[in-house]
């Protein structure tokens, strides 16, 4: 394999353009894909990761290295896919009912994406209906629900309980976060994991995951 470090720096700069030509050129020079993500992609997300955790980085410099790997990733996920390579994990994610807030989702897709994962992004403002559908249709490991607001916090329990109802809670893995979502929330409401931030959601997610293939 090349030496593919100036992708791992434009990921880790923000710089999509850059990105996407040096994925591009990789994929000319017949470099495998899933190689590409695995050594050097995803340790660039894991480095933009740690910036945000020291921070040396903030929101802005997450959502352009966000960018630039999701550059990256258009790419070579027809690749993959005609490979039948599998990612990480399949994760489900949206934001609660009520609540039009995106930003924080936003950037968890990107570590998601920047992990391996295969998201499947319901947007905002999402009804547990919207949820329990698609975890029939998408067969997700993992179910990821945010809230940026005290008042939609309760919708997070409103949709637990209406997978409960609807018989597919026990399949899944349910991580929540948010701005004013805690730890001892996420216990009170019946999830499994409780994301501090998106660095943090992604290294759980890993984990949870792989609890859940393996059960």
């Amino acid at each position: 394999m090349q030496d593919w470090s100036k992708l791992y720096d434009a990921i880790v700069d923000g710089d999509d353009k850059t990105s996407a030509r040096l994925t591009r050129e990789a994929i000319e020079a017949g470099e495998d894909p899933s190689a590409l993500i695995s050594d050097t992609m995803v340790p660039a997300m894991a480095e933009v990761g740690r910036l945000f955790e020291i921070e040396e980085y903030f929101v802005p410099e997450l959502l352009l290295a966000g960018r630039a790997m999701k550059a990256g990733l258009e790419l070579l996920r027809p690749i993959l896919a005609a490979s039948g390579v599998e990612p990480t994990g399949r994760i489900v994610i949206g934001t609660v009912k009520g609540d039009l807030h995106d930003i924080g989702k936003n950037l968890v897709v990107s570590m998601m994406e920047g992990a391996g994962f295969e998201v499947i992004d319901l947007g905002i403002d999402v009804p547990p209906e919207t949820f329990i559908e698609a975890i029939r249709d998408k067969k997700p490991q993992i179910v990821g629900m945010s809230a940026l607001l005290t008042v939609t916090m309760p919708a997070i329990k409103t949709t637990i309980d209406a997978m409960v109802a609807a018989g597919v809670r026990d399949g899944i893995k349910i991580m929540v976060g948010g701005a004013p979502v805690t730890e001892e929330y996420a216990r009170e409401v019946g999830a499994d994991a409780y994301g501090e931030n998106a660095s943090v959601a992604a290294t759980i997610a890993k984990r949870l995951c792989a609890e859940a293939k393996a059960a």
